[in-house]
């Protein structure tokens, strides 16, 4: 009688990977998940004709494109791409000047006031949450077309991200060697040049490398809102429909982004 009884409460126990409560909430996200999708498909209102041809129209304007424009490149290409490489390079080593006391300030072991964290913070997510081109357009606006718009707008995006990520590098540091130099009476200088730094210097020149990475990509489009580079070229030639110049800067650029990014590889393979 007592083995039946164990039996038949051994088979009412079943394992559940998830509570009621739990599998609800999911099937919640779900559903919400669903209900987001099917509003943004009725927000952007999706012409079904256009999307019917489009592998048409694809197509038409890749034979449109060859065969490529090498004639552009010296004479209108080259210069550009030189430029983008440019405000790329000049708009990284400027954000470093923001970037880097922005750091400090937001790396709680180095500043321990949360009201200077606050403000460091302020800036590093102002600096994140608007886009290349929008700042491009703002400088573009106060100086006018150029370079100069297109070096200000990468630096002030660039700011934040650099910022952010070697402030988290300086919060991981091991502080068994900070408090060593500290107990010695070395200056707060002395503590962050040879405590602070030589545990972060890798992920500083990772992040420094990886954000010229992006800046040469974003800078090769700056030129779409008048700030400068080969984007100037691409959306001139794109006006006047002039589809094997688009092609040639197309591959322009993509030439030049694969070939930084193995030099990046490099460098860091030598500096880390």
């Amino acid at each position: 009688m007592s083995a039946s009884v164990v039996t038949k409460s051994h088979d009412a126990r079943r394992w559940q990977r998830f509570t009621p409560l739990e599998r609800s909430a999911r099937y919640l996200v779900y559903l919400v998940v669903v209900a987001a999708f099917i509003a943004s498909l009725r927000t952007v209102e999706i012409i079904p004709e256009f999307l019917y041809d489009a592998p048409q129209q694809m197509a038409d304007m890749f034979r449109r494109m060859w065969p490529l424009d090498l004639a552009a490149y010296p004479a209108t290409i080259h210069g550009t791409m030189l430029e983008t490489l440019h405000i790329a390079t000049l708009g990284t080593l400027l954000s470093l000047l923001l970037a880097v006391p922005l750091a400090l300030l937001n790396a709680r072991n180095i500043t321990p006031s949360a009201w200077l964290n606050w403000v460091a913070k302020f800036f590093l997510v102002a600096s994140r949450s608007v886009n290349s081109l929008v700042w491009a357009l703002l400088f573009v606006a106060v100086f006018g077309p150029g370079v100069l718009a297109g070096v200000l707008a990468v630096a002030l995006r660039s700011v934040g991200f650099v910022g952010k990520l070697f402030s988290e590098a300086l919060e991981e540091v091991n502080m068994g060697t900070v408090e060593a130099l500290r107990a010695t009476g070395a200056s707060p200088l002395a503590v962050l040049l040879k405590a602070y730094w030589p545990q972060a210097k890798p992920a500083f020149y990772s992040v420094v490398l990886f954000r010229w990475d992006i800046n040469v990509r974003e800078s090769a489009v700056l030129g779409l809102v008048g700030a400068g580079g080969i984007g100037v070229v691409l959306n001139d030639a794109m006006n006047l429909f002039q589809w094997p110049k688009v092609a040639t800067a197309l591959l322009t650029i993509f030439a030049v982004v694969l070939l930084i990014e193995l030099l990046v590889v490099q460098i860091r393979k030598r500096l880390i």
